[in-house]
């Protein structure tokens, strides 16, 4: 099938022809007066504050006695977090200074009659789990969280949509701005209550996915008790297809962007699936894969390639990563306007924080970055031979 095809051209089946498989995880804040765990009120946001407190996150070993994988990623983006507090709401509980409160029963109240509205069944006892987020977007590190219910369901069209739980929770911080190493919150929003709802994966095309965001919207707005406007609900969409993995898209703030979301990133798996095709059949598995790294800014002294020469000029360094086998795999389309090179991309801007682009050039971009004479001073430089790729970073 055509990678490229626009979502209006498919018909279901050719969606469960790919083994499209969506679920979703959607975050509605709750009406309350007060936070979930302290007291302080729950207001407008405003983008007024009156101090700042800066923090550096890093990982703790969990009760298993293992570091989580993603914590462990973003402790290595060193990161300075910086919150921007207004004294009208918070206080030292949500910076972590002062134990919780007692668990709000108005936001349980709720929880709880939203989680029979969803069929599921009551859990016999609540108990406070911790859920580690290391992204700075709640300053303790980890963010409070409940189980209320299990094995729901709604109802959809001539079938049933699980429900697998229902969890009651404190939001967290709103992003103010993320560049290079600094990270801004502020924190008006961190503590609200919500419910968080995890579907099965059982929706098979774009629009049903839409379709039950939906119904859950207007199920938990049945209630009278839940927040609305921009920001008071959010859905992570859970997208896969056959042989490809799980994506978790985050925080996707209007359901009717879902759809093209998911159509996306279903074909977007598909190509990379068709790569790792190409790679096995050049004979490039996971145990016979080879690369190798080199500094070569003095090899680039002196170019006139802008992004490069910002980067000199900046003091920075400038490395060839070279991909044996590699040839023409980047340029590979992965989306309509996208290839293979944009993941590799996306990765250096979210590891190395290297956000101005490009942060990478590579062999296909001949042409349109280096000049033919450093192009062939860097693959002498590099060993690089006919079938390789060279990234630059």
């Amino acid at each position: 099938m055509d990678s490229f095809r626009s979502m209006e051209d498919l018909t279901s089946e050719d969606y469960r022809s790919i083994g499209l498989r969506s679920g979703l995880e959607i975050h509605q804040q709750l009406d309350t007066k007060k936070k979930l765990f302290c007291r302080c009120p729950v207001k407008t946001y405003s983008q007024d504050y009156d101090a700042q407190i800066l923090r550096h996150m890093r990982p703790t070993l969990s009760e298993l006695g293992e570091y989580d994988g993603t914590a462990l990623m973003e402790f290595k983006t060193r990161k300075e977090i910086l919150y921007q507090i207004n004294k009208a709401t918070i206080c030292t509980y949500e910076m972590d200074d002062t134990p919780p409160f007692e668990l709000n029963q108005e936001a349980l109240d709720i929880a709880l009659e939203i989680t029979m509205l969803l069929n599921c069944k009551l859990i016999g006892e609540v108990h406070i789990a911790r859920k580690q987020y290391l992204d700075g977007s709640i300053p303790a590190g980890f963010q409070r969280t409940t189980i209320l219910g299990v094995d729901g369901w709604i109802p959809y069209r001539d079938r049933r949509i699980g429900i697998i739980q229902l969890g009651l929770e404190e939001d967290s911080c709103r992003e103010v701005s993320d560049e290079g190493h600094n990270r801004i919150y502020r924190t008006d929003r961190l503590g609200i209550p919500l419910v968080e709802l995890v579907t099965s994966p059982e929706m098979h095309t774009p629009h049903e996915v839409a379709d039950v965001a939906m119904i859950l919207r207007w199920l938990t707005r049945s209630s009278g008790k839940v927040r609305r406007g921009i920001g008071a609900a959010r859905q992570d969409v859970n997208v896969s297809v056959e042989g490809g993995c799980r994506v978790e898209i985050k925080g996707v703030s209007r359901i009717p962007l879902i759809p093209l979301l998911v159509h996306n990133e279903a074909f977007r798996q598909i190509s990379l699936l068709d790569i790792r095709t190409e790679l096995a059949r050049r004979g490039i598995t996971l145990s016979s894969f080879e690369s190798g790294s080199s500094d070569i800014t003095d090899v680039l002294t002196g170019t006139a390639y802008p992004p490069a020469a910002a980067a000199l000029g900046e003091g920075l360094r400038i490395g060839a990563v070279v991909l044996r086998g590699y040839r023409g795999i980047l340029s590979t389309p992965t989306q309509p306007g996208k290839i293979f090179a944009g993941e590799v991309s996306d990765r250096v801007r979210v590891i190395a924080c290297l956000d101005s682009l490009p942060n990478i050039a590579h062999t296909g971009m001949k042409g349109s970055s280096f000049s033919s004479g450093e192009w062939e001073k860097i693959t002498e430089a590099v060993n690089a031979g006919g079938n390789d790729e060279i990234v630059i970073v």
